[in-house]
C-alpha cells in the first residue's frame, strides 16, 4: 500500500474513530435479525463485516505493537479471517451466516474492546516506546470504508429475497432529494489519445494496485458525458437484449441462459410496468436514473447494442483526470443512484452512483510488485478473472475514491452499484 505522508496520532486516532463509527451508523436501521442472515455465499451477515474489519486492527495492528494485547477470543481469528493465508485458516465463506454466536452484542463489544485498545496505541505510543503501524493503519480504515459498502449491497441483496420488501432507510420518493427531469440527450466528448499516463504518485494513500504510476499509449477516442439510463436499458430489454446471442460474449451468453437473466438484478415486471428492488423498498423504475445492477456482460451486450463499446480503464482515468470528484455517495443518503442534476458542457457522473465498468481486464500494472506480508493478499492475488469497474457508487464513502481508484470483481457479479459508461473509436 502507498501510505499518506506522516501524520500526528491524535488526527490518526480522530480519523479511525470517525471509520468506525460511520460502520456502525450503517448499521441503525437494521434489526437484530438483520445482521445474521447470508443470502448467497457473496454476501456476508452485516455482523461478520462488523466483526471481520475489527479482526484487521487487532491482527495487523495492535498484536504486532502492543506486547501486552489480549485477545477477546483466541478462536474469532478464524473465525473473521477473509482470505488471509499466511495468518492462518478460514471458516468456509459460504456458512458464515450459520455463525449465530458470537451474538451481535458480543460483536459491538469486541469493537469497543479493541477501539480502546487502538485508543491506548495511539495515546501511549511516544511514552511507552511502542512503534506504530501508521500505513497498515490507515489502510485498515479504507479496508473498513470498503466493507460499509459491502454492507449495504449485502444488506439489499438479503432484503430483496424477502416478499415483504423491506425498506432499509429512507424515502427515495421525497421530491426534495433527487432532480426528475430528463438527464438529456448523451453526448460524445472527444479526447485525444497519444501516450498519457495512469496510475497513482504522489501523497497521499492509495492501494499498491494502483501503482506505479506508467505511460500507455491511446488511439483518439471518445466518451458518453454521461452514464446509461434505466430508460435507455429499457429499450434494450424491449428490443430483445437478452433473446439475442448475437450481441453477448460467449461466457455471458452462457450466464445468461443458466441464470435466466431477463433484465438488471432486482427489475422485476408486473401488469406491463418494471420495478425494481432499492433500499427504500420496491418502486417503479425511473427511466432518468442510471442503470445499475448489471454485469460486464450486460453492459458489454448493451454497448454492442448500442454501436458503442465499454471504455478502458485508461481511457476513463484519463477523462476523468482533473475532474473534481464530486457526485452520489453514501455521505447523501439516496443509498441509490440519482438522475443527472446538471449535465453541464463536458463529463457528468464520473463519480458516485454507479461502478462504472470497464473494458479492461483486472491484471497488475507494468513493474508492479505486491507488499512483503499478510497485505500482499489484499489485492495481488485476484488478478485473474475479474473485469475493472471506476469511480465509486451510492453506496462509496466520498474520501474512499480516487481517481485512479481499481475496484474489481467477476464479470457475472450484478449485486454491486455497478453501471455502464459508453465509449467509442475515433
Amino acid at each position: 500500500m502507498t501510505a499518506e505522508a506522516t501524520i500526528d496520532t491524535g488526527t490518526l486516532l480522530e480519523r479511525y474513530l470517525q471509520v468506525r463509527r460511520a460502520s456502525e451508523e450503517l448499521c441503525k436501521p437494521l434489526a437484530i435479525e438483520d445482521y445474521v442472515v447470508q443470502s448467497m455465499p457473496d454476501a456476508s451477515p452485516a455482523k461478520w463485516h462488523l466483526a471481520h474489519t475489527t479482526w484487521f486492527f487487532e491482527t495487523l495492528v495492535l498484536k504486532p505493537a502492543l506486547p501486552d494485547y489480549r485477545e477477546v477470543n483466541p478462536q474469532f481469528a478464524y473465525l473473521f479471517n477473509s482470505y488471509y493465508n499466511t495468518l492462518g485458516p478460514q471458516f468456509y465463506r459460504p456458512h458464515r451466516g450459520l455463525v449465530t454466536r458470537p451474538t451481535v452484542a458480543e460483536v459491538f463489544a469486541y469493537r469497543a474492546h479493541v477501539d480502546r485498545e487502538m485508543e491506548r496505541l495511539l495515546t501511549g505510543a511516544e511514552q511507552k516506546g511502542w512503534e506504530i503501524p501508521e500505513e497498515v493503519i490507515v489502510t485498515g480504515m479504507h479496508h473498513e470504508q470498503q466493507h460499509q459498502e459491502l454492507l449495504l449491497t449485502d444488506i439489499k441483496h438479503l432484503f430483496s429475497r424477502n416478499p415483504l420488501y423491506p425498506a432499509y432507510a429512507g424515502d427515495y420518493s421525497l421530491p426534495a432529494r433527487r432532480a426528475r427531469r430528463s438527464p438529456g440527450p448523451m453526448r460524445w466528448v472527444k479526447l485525444q489519445g497519444g501516450l498519457r499516463e495512469i496510475g497513482f504518485s504522489g501523497d497521499g494513500f492509495a492501494y499498491d494496485n494502483e501503482t506505479p504510476r506508467h505511460k500507455v499509449y491511446l488511439r483518439d477516442f471518445a466518451i458518453a458525458s454521461r452514464l446509461v439510463t434505466s430508460g435507455e436499458y429499457l429499450h434494450f430489454i424491449q428490443d430483445g437484449g437478452y433473446r439475442r446471442p448475437e450481441l453477448w460474449l460467449s461466457d455471458g451468453w452462457g450466464a445468461v441462459q443458466a441464470e435466466g437473466w431477463k433484465a438488471p438484478l432486482y427489475w422485476e415486471e408486473k401488469d406491463g410496468q418494471w420495478f425494481q428492488f432499492t433500499l427504500s423498498g420496491l418502486r417503479p423504475v425511473d427511466p432518468a436514473e442510471p442503470v445499475c445492477h448489471v454485469s460486464f456482460y450486460e453492459a458489454d451486450a448493451f454497448a454492442r447494442w448500442a454501436s458503442a463499446r465499454l471504455p478502458t480503464e485508461a481511457e476513463w482515468e484519463v477523462a476523468a483526470a482533473g475532474v473534481p470528484i464530486e457526485g452520489n455517495f453514501v455521505e447523501d443518503g439516496f443509498f441509490h443512484p440519482i438522475p443527472l442534476r446538471d449535465p453541464g458542457e463536458g463529463i457528468s457522473q464520473l463519480f458516485g452512483d454507479v461502478w462504472e465498468w470497464t473494458a479492461s481486464s483486472y491484471s497488475p500494472y507494468p513493474g508492479y510488485k505486491p507488499p512483503e506480508g499478510a497485505l500482499g493478499e489484499y489485492n495481488a492475488k485476484f488478478m485473474s478473472n475479474q473485469y475493472v469497474l471506476r469511480g465509486g457508487s451510492c453506496a462509496t464513502p466520498r474520501s474512499h475514491i480516487r481517481v485512479t481508484y481499481r475496484n474489481f470483481f467477476p464479470p457475472q457479479a450484478r449485486w454491486q452499484f455497478s453501471g455502464i459508461r459508453l465509449a467509442r473509436d475515433l
